[in-house]
C-alpha cells in the first residue's frame, strides 16, 4: 500500500552509475557482481541469500535499461551465470 512521503525521515534521488561509471572496461562481470557493486559492495562480499536477492532487483533492470552500452559473453558452463562487460568502441 502506497505511504505519504511525509512518513519518512529522508528522501535521496534515485541516482544510479551509468555502465562507464561502474565497470572497467577490460573486466566481464556476473549480475551478481553488478548486483554489489552498485551498492558500492566488492564484488566478491560474502551476502545472505535475501540479500542478494533484493539486489538482484536492482541489477537485472539496470542490465536491461543499460543493455546498449553492454556486451555479453556465455557462461563458462550452462550451472554458471552470463557475464556483462562495458561495450568499447572496438566492439561497437
Amino acid at each position: 500500500m502506497p505511504r505519504p512521503k511525509s512518513e519518512f525521515d529522508a528522501l535521496y534521488p534515485c541516482d544510479f552509475y551509468t555502465p562507464a561509471e561502474l565497470l572497467n572496461d577490460d573486466a566481464m562481470y556476473t549480475v551478481y557482481e553488478i548486483a554489489r557493486l552498485l551498492q558500492d559492495l566488492d564484488p566478491d562480499a560474502e551476502l545472505e541469500a535475501g540479500t542478494e536477492d533484493v539486489l538482484l532487483d536492482w541489477a537485472i533492470p539496470w542490465v536491461l535499461y543499460h543493455g546498449d552500452e553492454l556486451v555479453v559473453a556465455e557462461p563458462p558452463s550452462d550451472e554458471d551465470p552470463g557475464y556483462y562487460g562495458l561495450k568499447t568502441d572496438d566492439e561497437a
